[in-house]
């Protein structure tokens, strides 16, 4: 071999001895970056994220009432020549679920409520000393007469009287305040300010008739026809 081959030789060696350290260092470089850059980018994909949302539910809930009657009233015991004195009891049940509570107003067919069905009799509707206002029962000697007390919850003590009966023996209480229905017009006996419970609220309705010791109401049966309206405030 000559010598230039010699030098050709180690030159292509050391040649390839350099791009064989190039290639290893290149290599070493190549994975730092890689590896580097996911420990750089990873965490990033790693870390957990979240978003949150607002759903509103909605329900409404109506207001609703009910009325429940009595049964028809039936004063008693009858009056005749010997009985002066006759009343009913009976009892308005109401159930609402309004937060703003409800009135409870009661009306008559027509002014003097209690008319005989047949000749058009009537007793007349009690005459209160100042008109619409209840008071304490006076009989009258001269007259048949027909009149209201109420009492029961949200029933005003103040207009209404203290009773909690309606009387006993048909005559009338003497710690209620009665009136007349005197017209046609609603008149309110319960103002609630606030819903009922499930069982209602009971407003109870005493009914009176006498006659004065110096006159007989005329035989006949007689019948008033009342109208009982809730209303939700």
């Amino acid at each position: 071999m000559t010598l230039l081959s010699q030098i050709k030789n180690k030159i292509m060696i050391k040649i390839k001895k350099i791009i064989f350290s190039l290639s290893i260092v290149s290599f070493i470089v190549l994975t730092m970056v890689i590896f580097g850059g996911y420990a750089v980018v990873e965490p990033t994909h790693a870390q957990a994220t979240s978003t949150s949302t607002l759903v509103v539910a909605s329900l409404l809930v109506t207001d609703e009432i009910t009325l429940t009657a009595p049964s028809a009233f039936s004063l008693s015991p009858n009056m005749g020549m010997t009985n002066s004195s006759s009343s009913a009891t009976g009892t308005w049940n109401v159930k609402t679920n309004s937060q703003a509570g409800y009135t409870l107003n009661l009306h008559a067919s027509q002014v003097d409520a209690l008319a005989a069905t047949t000749t058009g009799e009537v007793f007349q509707d009690y005459p209160e000393a100042v008109a619409g206002t209840p008071e304490t029962w006076t009989a009258t000697s001269t007259a048949y007469v027909f009149g209201f007390s109420v009492y029961g919850t949200s029933t005003p003590t103040g207009t209404w009287g203290t009773g909690g009966d309606c009387g006993s023996g048909g005559s009338p209480s003497a710690t209620l305040k009665y009136r007349g229905f005197n017209s046609t017009t609603d008149i309110q006996v319960t103002n609630a300010s606030a819903e009922t419970g499930a069982t209602g609220n009971n407003t109870s309705m005493c009914l009176t008739a006498t006659q004065g010791v110096n006159v007989y109401a005329p035989d006949g049966l007689y019948q008033a026809t009342i109208t009982a309206t809730a209303t939700t405030q």
